[in-house]
């Protein structure tokens, strides 16, 4: 018997097409948002505004083609997409949705000074954040049949950090333009959810480090969600230099400047640590063990934690004045355009065999 079929109340051959093949669609897919959204970010902070730009109206695009499939997703295939909701590896893969919205957010209020809209998406991601927060950590703590750690958890959990941080970083980015009182009430939330996202990242990152340590570990096991170990720290990063840059218009962030300033170094030398680690282990993976380089969607989670470490270290250099750490921005933005031209390349490519699949 056909579920989705008898779920949806529709006949097999309604599925045909495009809705038919959205089943296996990626929980984390609006990961390609999160990339092309911060990268755009870092080119304009590095001055390459004309490649900003073009990124920034590619993403524009290809998060509402996102929302699109994803909508024929939850009408044609309901039951694959709760099922995905409560799988300890896949579950997390939907927090990329409330990045993505807070990430372009930032994009408008950086690049094109909109504002309403910009408060239009960090509504949307924190209703998204808080649906998705309670619905698949309660999921999580209530199932009866759970998996072991080794084969439950993965750098994929992490994304739950980084949304919330991303409603942290947009929340600063929208409070240095509100007028007061809102002002006051917006940077609050921010350092709240900076300050939440920090916890939740100390939690996830020691259950991640005991598997990495104690369990066997194989080049399958080394998906790309694991460059989150890092991404989670740099976007840390940058909403505590947006809130120490804020300082001027909310006087009880003032008052904690040491610690933030403080927690703030700490996000990024943790960061730091993580590059040479994951690049090791990218060298292990794809050099000594062959594992075969193929596109995955997972990749633009590789691509993300590059261009907001860029972006991350060129606004805490303008927060805390460190001026002889300009080189890193200006040598990652390079690096992370051209991983995300790879795994761009690499879509094109598995777009066009699945198109010539779709004829045959």
């Amino acid at each position: 018997m056909n579920t989705d079929s008898a779920e949806t109340g529709r006949p097999p051959e309604a599925r045909v097409g495009l809705a038919g093949h959205v089943a296996d669609l990626s929980p984390a897919y609006f990961g390609m948002v999160m990339a092309t959204g911060i990268v755009s970010i870092a080119c304009h902070l590095q001055g390459l505004r004309v490649i900003s730009r073009g990124l920034f109206v590619l993403n524009c695009a290809v998060y509402l083609v996102l929302w699109c499939l994803y909508g024929l997703r939850l009408a044609y295939h309901r039951r694959r997409v709760l099922e995905d909701l409560i799988d300890h590896l896949r579950g997390p893969g939907y927090f990329t949705a409330v990045a993505a919205t807070c990430v372009l957010g930032s994009q408008f209020v950086q690049l094109e000074r909109q504002f309403p809209i910009a408060t239009a998406l960090w509504t949307l991601a924190v209703a998204l954040w808080i649906g998705l927060t309670y619905t698949i950590f309660a999921a999580f703590t209530v199932k009866e049949h759970k998996p072991a750690l080794d084969q439950g958890i993965s750098g994929a959990w992490l994304l739950a950090v980084v949304a919330t941080q991303s409603i942290a970083m947009l929340g600063a980015l929208l409070g240095a333009h509100s007028p007061q009182p809102l002002r006051l009430e917006m940077n609050f939330l921010a350092l709240s959810m900076w300050l939440w996202g920090g916890m939740f990242y100390i939690w996830m990152i020691s259950l991640i480090f005991f598997r990495y340590t104690f369990f066997p570990f194989s080049p399958s096991d080394l998906s790309p969600p694991y460059w989150i170990n890092m991404g989670a720290m740099a976007i840390s990063t940058l909403a505590g230099s947006l809130l120490i840059i804020n300082t001027h218009g909310a006087p009880f962030l003032h008052s904690i400047l040491p610690f933030m300033k403080g927690f703030t170094i700490f996000y990024w030398a943790t960061g730091t640590w993580w590059i040479p680690m994951l690049f090791v282990l990218l060298i292990w993976r794809h050099g000594y063990r062959r594992f075969p380089l193929t596109y995955d969607p997972l990749y633009w989670g590789a691509v993300f934690p590059l261009g907001m470490y860029a972006t991350a270290t060129h606004r805490m250099i303008q927060a805390l004045g460190f001026g002889f750490l300009d080189f890193i921005p200006q040598a990652f933005v390079y690096l992370a355009l051209a991983a995300w031209m790879l795994v761009f390349m690499g879509l094109i490519s598995y777009l066009v065999r699945s198109l010539r699949e779709l004829r045959t």
